[in-house]
């Protein structure tokens, strides 16, 4: 399971299951996108991986 970090780890940033400005590597680290567009050009720090947007889970109490 994708485990769901809560904020950027550049500059610390909440980042709720819910955020659309999450951007993830393949390890699951987690930056917000004005990290990721900006001083990260689009690529994990730590493994060099291109950064997407990552999938965003609903709180459970909430209903579409």
């Amino acid at each position: 399971m994708l485990e769901m970090r809560t904020s950027c780890e550049h500059c610390a940033k909440p980042l709720p299951m819910e955020s659309q400005a999450a951007m993830i590597c393949s390890y699951e680290c987690t930056f917000c996108t004005a990290c990721a567009a900006g001083a990260l050009q689009g690529h994990c720090p730590n493994c060099r991986g291109e950064l997407l947007r990552r999938p965003r889970r609903m709180p459970k109490d909430r209903v579409d």
